[in-house]
């Protein structure tokens, strides 16, 4: 059972099946739990629009912002409107693709929404696309499957909303906060918050090693509602949006078996750095 950390902050763990009903149960009812995803912490909530706006203002993010989606694995592929991809990009080798990514650990996807998305979850095309969803999820490795599972089930959605733990540069006065891969960070960064559970990895250097090949950052991005024309061979060139937790190299190999280039988008040319942590 999680033990009680401080005034307003509940650390749980995430193995434990007393601490995930507890922590699901605070997100059916409208809070935001702080929880390992994949090698890092994530920041799960409802997705509903006035939780979003919610959990944005206690980050200090600016108000309308699209929050990104998060669901267990075997629902990642619910989120994508599959008759909508760019001419001459297949679906079945998009899906081949996605369930490799997945099943190495997390990892963020970019395509056209489907109805079943929720709002607040869902941003506007732009340049004559459709609307496009966000999936960051922790891939298959990952015992975050129970919660977010559990969450789904009281909540009667398919997805939730995810965000990252730490608070913006307009309260920190920082350009860039790396995601946090021990859970003492989501526990100071709530410290001030009432009512904020953490659920925690058992063991924190087993989540790392479940993961070889990612760093401990956000997840990287791949977008599949554009392409940026094709390879020299001919392959549609799927665009990496951001270059987070798994190689810009790795995604490229991988790609190339499922009949994709991939263009490397320049906000990802330069790889996302792990959190560095004072030694005090």
């Amino acid at each position: 059972m999680g033990v009680q950390q401080a005034a307003a902050v509940k650390t749980l763990v995430l193995d434990d099946p007393e601490d995930v009903r507890e922590a699901a149960g605070a997100v059916a009812g409208g809070e935001a739990v702080a929880y390992g995803f994949g090698n890092v912490y994530a920041l799960g909530f409802r997705p509903e629009r006035e939780v979003v706006e919610r959990v944005d203002r206690m980050r200090g993010r600016p108000a309308g912002r699209t929050a990104s989606a998060t669901t267990v694995p075997e629902r990642v592929a619910a989120a994508f409107d599959w008759t909508r991809l760019p001419d001459g990009v297949p679906w079945q080798q998009v899906r081949s693709l996605m369930d490799e990514l997945l099943g190495l650990g997390p990892v963020g996807l970019r395509g056209p929404a489907s109805g079943r998305v929720p709002e607040a979850l869902v941003a506007a095309g732009g340049g004559g696309g459709g609307p496009t969803v966000q999936v960051v999820a922790t891939g298959t490795r990952c015992p975050s499957h129970a919660f977010l599972g559990a969450a789904l089930a009281l909540t009667g959605g398919d997805f939730l909303a995810v965000t990252s733990v730490d608070r913006s540069r307009h309260l920190t006065g920082r350009d860039h906060e790396p995601a946090h891969r021990r859970a003492d960070g989501p526990v100071d960064e709530s410290g001030a918050e009432e009512g904020v559970r953490v659920l925690a990895h058992a063991d924190e250097e087993a989540a790392r090693r479940r993961h070889p090949f990612h760093r401990p950052t956000s997840v990287s991005v791949v977008a599949f509602h554009r392409t940026a024309g094709h390879t020299r061979s001919g392959l549609p060139a799927l665009v990496l949006e951001r270059q987070g937790s798994l190689s810009a190299d790795h995604i490229r190999a991988i790609a190339a078996n499922h009949g994709f280039g991939l263009f490397v988008a320049p906000p990802a040319v330069a790889p996302l750095t792990p959190r560095a942590y004072g030694t005090g």
